[in-house]
């Protein structure tokens, strides 16, 4: 088991070849996730605003750069706060959140669990202990399919629970409460040999989605997802997953899970000037600067950014996340 005081990124480093350039790659761009914050410039060579997070600056002696925000200076945190309104949620509101979600689905409450209010004000919950049972005409099969995505996900609070995101407080999977965590949950309890389990995760994951503007952000996003799925197949079989396991679902996270702008739909800050260089009759050379439609007129598709691709794992298509959302957004 894997707990929020290690360095992660040596050990998958270490332990998993190939998993962690996987894990920084962006499907949209070809290339690795970029910083997209200043916070680490002071460190000099790499580690500006537009550099890509590439394995040697994350790990060795440069292994504690990247960590939760729990642990970062609290005036790093503020100022992240102030400059990207990035405000981390206690886990207890995620699980409330979550719970809403799945009492819809479900169509009654305390599914996965009941939440409590303590004599000191705080709250918590208390997990179910039971088999989770379906309503009629549904199946835990309808359930791991069906696609959630958090937006603007920081490190994924909502998608997974392995610690709390504002108390780095660690949290063994029986008690855990993300929407990846309960899909996993159902697996664990319909699912006995270790192929129909990789199966039915694979399903999972392909279900689950995510965007985050900062790099430090979406990498810590998409290990905490990695293992997640590396604690529960242990927590079910006893032992890890193969390498080859472990490096689809990587693969499968690095698709899900990307670099964007999420008022913008595409790589953030990739907006810019269109440039147009024209000759005159005369021989004189007429520059012409045009300044982004989109972000000119607030219009989503119209602008000269980047666009952010996902796949569609049913076709095998990449898509622009964007078009999803035609007919929705006028």
């Amino acid at each position: 088991m894997i707990v929020n005081t290690e360095i992660i990124e040596n050990i998958i480093l270490e332990q998993y070849p190939g998993v962690l350039e996987t894990l920084l790659r962006d499907h949209t761009t070809q290339k690795n996730i970029f910083w997209a914050t200043n916070d680490y410039e002071h460190l000099g060579e790499g580690y500006k605003y537009n550099n890509q997070i590439l394995i040697e600056l994350i790990t060795g002696n440069n292994g504690k750069i990247v960590m939760p925000r729990v642990k970062k200076d609290k005036i790093l945190q503020q100022n992240r706060s102030k400059k990207m309104a990035e405000v981390f949620t206690p886990s207890w509101v995620c699980n409330a959140q979550n719970n809403l979600i799945d009492n819809a689905w479900f169509g009654r409450e305390n599914i996965f669990n009941t939440e409590i209010k303590e004599n000191n004000g705080n709250s918590t919950w208390k997990v179910n202990q039971e088999k989770i049972t379906f309503p009629k005409h549904k199946t835990w099969q309808d359930y791991i399919k069906d696609t959630r995505l958090e937006i603007t996900c920081g490190e994924a609070p909502y998608i997974t629970s392995r610690y709390d995101t504002t108390t780095g407080e660690f949290i063994p999977i029986k008690n855990r409460i993300g929407l990846l965590d309960r899909k996993l949950r159902i697996i664990n309890e319909n699912v006995n040999t270790s192929g129909e389990w990789l199966k039915a995760a694979q399903i999972a994951y392909k279900n689950i989605y995510a965007f985050e503007w900062h790099g430090d952000n979406l990498l810590l996003a998409r290990i905490s997802m990695l293992i997640t799925f590396i604690e529960n197949y242990q927590y079910k079989f006893g032992k890890k997953p193969v390498l080859k396991s472990i490096n689809y679902i990587a693969y499968i996270i690095s698709w899900n899970v990307w670099q964007m702008d999420g008022i913008k739909g595409v790589i953030p800050n990739s907006c810019g000037y269109k440039i147009e260089t024209r000759v005159n009759l005369f021989g004189e050379i007429k520059i012409k600067k045009t300044k982004c439609v989109g972000c000119q007129k607030n219009d989503i598709f119209r602008h000269n950014g980047i666009y952010c691709l996902i796949k569609d794992w049913t076709s095998g298509k990449k898509i622009r996340f964007i078009d999803l959302m035609k007919g929705y957004i006028k």
